[in-house]
């Protein structure tokens, strides 16, 4: 029984539940992995829509993470088309002890889990509803036995449904990879993969485009046989980056048709992989990698962050100022901000006047607050790189509401 005197069915799932009040609902949906594990960091690969080459960019990202030395798992999360035992040559099927499941390696030491792994045969159907295909893939973190890993990446099934939402709320996402292909629909495509991340508050590491051409093998020429890329453009409007760019290679595909995938030689994912590195592996203090995010009126740090539409997000490699783009935040004021400036990877707000709320929701997603910073934004980054800048925790004014110490109580800012 709930707190609303409706009854409550401790039996199932509290992820499924819809009522409100609950005390047995946890506070949080993330599942621990077997103790045996230690994963380091997690990365899901995901598109709006089926058919644009998850499989294979997951594939190719885990082999050059393997090729640079780390240890690399892919976890097939697409149960209902599991392709990537096919891709690696893996026949044998998974075995399991008292301990947990134990995944097949690849030829070069890569673990992988799928479905088809546990199948008596790798063409039977998997004709399951979707809260047996969610509790399959949350097994596949609970229970298999990854042992010391560095990436874990997850090849995800299309769309927005109840596996991505599984994912999302159960396993513990470090960012997700958007593959895409060049059509017209490639606009809404993305946006739909990248708003439900930006809602689950899960950080987008870029975007790759897959089938970008086709190079024609007399004169080299580039074919863009599925009309224009928009992706570059999408990329700028949500302010991601766009990772890669993969042509139609039909030796690629000869290679995954025959299970050789860990055979292929090409760079097409090689920006990806740096990025990748770069931005997860590493801490700031080691890589001095990092972006910072700056309500920005004109050129001037803006006095009020919920209020501000513009945000300066600067990406610092070293000390050094490599990259200053403008962001529009107009769809997401107040309380969505923080989960957006997430979602873009942020790991410090400079600002000028930021209420309790919005301070305390910049906190829980792990973003560093220097407020009460007033002036040119340039002048601003210059002074946090040398180490001059100090937050003073100021409110917010000029909004027709009182303050308290320390600053604004509307959760507005």
């Amino acid at each position: 029984m709930n707190d609303n005197g409706n009854s409550c069915n401790k039996s199932t799932e509290c992820g499924s539940c819809s009522e409100e009040g609950c005390e047995s609902r946890p506070k949080s949906f993330i599942k621990k992995t077997n103790e045996l594990n230690s994963i380091k960091r997690v990365i899901g690969v995901v598109s709006g829509k089926g058919g644009v080459g998850k499989s294979l960019v997951t594939s190719m990202l885990a082999v050059m993470m393997r090729r640079k030395g780390y240890n690399v798992g892919i976890l097939d999360a697409d149960i209902t088309g599991p392709s990537i035992p096919k891709m690696f040559g893996i026949t044998k099927k998974a075995e399991g002890s008292q301990f947990g499941i134990y995944p097949q390696k690849t030829n070069n030491n890569i673990n992988v889990m799928s479905v088809n792994l546990l199948l008596p045969n790798d063409d039977e159907p998997v004709i399951w509803r979707g809260p047996v295909i969610s509790g399959m893939v949350k097994q596949f973190w609970t229970d298999v036995i990854w042992g010391d890993a560095d990436f874990l990446f997850l090849d995800m099934p299309p769309g927005t449904g109840d596996v991505p939402l599984t994912v999302f709320q159960s396993i513990p996402l470090d960012g997700i990879v958007i593959v895409t292909t060049p059509q017209d629909l490639v606009s809404m495509i993305v946006k739909k993969a990248y708003n439900m991340a930006k809602t689950m508050n899960i950080p987008i590491l870029g975007i790759v485009e897959n089938m970008s051409y086709v190079k024609c093998p007399d004169c080299g020429k580039e074919i863009n046989i599925f009309g224009e890329s928009k992706i570059e453009s999408t990329a700028e409007k949500l302010g991601i980056k766009v990772l890669g760019k993969i042509p139609i290679d039909p030796e690629v595909a000869g290679l995954c048709d025959k299970g050789e995938i860990e055979k292929f030689n090409n760079e097409y994912l090689a920006d990806a992989v740096e990025y990748i590195e770069k931005s997860l592996v590493l801490n700031r203090e080691e890589t001095g990698y990092m972006k910072i995010a700056i309500p920005t009126e004109g050129t001037n740090v803006s006095g009020h962050f919920g209020k501000c539409e513009n945000f300066t997000i600067v990406e610092i490699e070293n000390s050094v100022v490599k990259n200053k783009v403008m962001l529009n935040t107009s769809d997401n004021q107040h309380g969505l901000l923080p989960a957006f400036l997430a979602a873009h990877n942020v790991n410090v707000v400079i600002a000028g006047g930021m209420g309790d709320g919005a301070r305390q929701n910049l906190m829980e997603t792990g973003i560093e607050i220097i407020s009460g910073v007033t002036g040119n934004i340039d002048d601003a980054i210059n002074s946090y790189l040398n180490g001059s800048l100090i937050s003073n925790n100021t409110g917010c004014s000029g909004h027709g509401h009182d303050h308290g110490d320390g600053g604004c109580n509307c959760g507005h800012h």
